[in-house]
């Protein structure tokens, strides 16, 4: 892979992930709460008046319409979009990175293995996720504080750099990795998802090679291929999402402030114990809502990008 090919694949990661973070922001916002374990920011006084223990395990968590109306009640639309400035500072690194490493694993894997058979794809998926996580973790640490900062009307609301130094003092530098180990247990989800979006994405491409075999140039994209892309990159995400969901919660319990979660099994164990089996697929149907046009939006944004750079 030549430097330029590198950097489209960059620049096209990039722009893919920034898109798709802009569009669907508020809907990461409540999938985010839903999954906390902060039950009462989420639920009016009446229902429930304590957050710890036994009292949380008995209450039905409230639905993702029911989150979105107290949040808009309480704390106005703008919270719809708490921590979209991390989000943007990381996405598109986070994107890029992951989509160049993608890109070059699966080149050189295609020297060792069969080339783009299941074990490149998978490989390539997982190298790329392991890089992409571990450069921008604390990143997605600072998004997820200031996703969770609840505040009625009229507070003050804790800025990024506020939330940086507050991480700092409690919990020095190791504190902005903290949910990765259930950020490197979510690489399956990656791996699962690219894994049936090359393939759909094979198929089609030799599907259209089948239909066009007379047309001078087979090149030329219309818009039946980026659609075809988009429902390859929606069918392939329902998958793994709802196979991998559980390590989401577990990351953002890990992530909460002052958290009495230490570490991926211990979380594992005490949710199940104290919340059961339910509690781990907590917001699963948001993140649904959510990921699928999100993946969608920047799937289909990454290969219009390269194949207008590659024009």
């Amino acid at each position: 892979m030549s430097q330029r090919d590198t950097l489209v694949h960059l620049f096209a990661g990039g722009c893919g992930g920034t898109v798709g973070a802009i569009l669907t922001c508020p809907l990461e916002v409540v999938k985010t709460r839903l999954q906390s374990s902060s039950v009462t920011l989420y639920i009016s006084e009446v229902q429930l008046s304590t957050v710890n223990g036994a009292s949380v395990a008995r209450m039905s968590p409230p639905g993702p319409l029911h989150c979105l109306k107290l949040i808009l009640e309480k704390e106005g639309p703008r919270s719809l979009f708490r921590g979209l400035g991390p989000n943007l500072v990381g996405v598109a690194p986070s994107r890029a990175i992951y989509f160049a490493a993608y890109s070059t694993a699966k080149e050189k894997l295609n020297n060792v293995f069969d080339p783009d058979s299941t074990q490149v794809h998978m490989l390539s998926a997982g190298l790329a996720g392991f890089t992409a996580i571990t450069a921008t973790n604390p990143i997605w640490l600072i998004k997820t504080r200031l996703q969770l900062d609840a505040r009625n009307r009229g507070e003050k609301r804790m800025s990024a750099f506020e939330c940086v130094r507050r991480v700092y003092q409690s919990d020095g530098l190791r504190g902005f990795y903290r949910g990765m180990s259930a950020s490197y247990a979510g690489i399956s989800e990656t791996v699962i998802h690219f894994v049936i979006y090359e393939n759909i994405k094979r198929k089609l491409i030799e599907s259209k090679a089948n239909a066009n075999m007379d047309d001078e140039d087979e090149s030329v994209k219309d818009a039946s291929d980026f659609v075809g892309m988009m429902l390859a990159a929606a069918t392939s995400k329902t998958c793994a999402t709802s196979i991998a969901y559980p390590h989401e919660v577990i990351r953002t319990r890990l992530r909460e402030e002052g958290s009495k979660y230490r570490s991926f099994f211990q979380t594992l164990n005490m949710v199940i114990r104290e919340e059961g089996y339910r509690a781990m697929y907590r917001g699963l149907t948001t993140h649904l809502v959510r990921q699928i046009p999100n993946t969608a939006i920047m799937m289909c944004t990454y290969e219009l990008v390269v194949y207008l750079l590659n024009g």
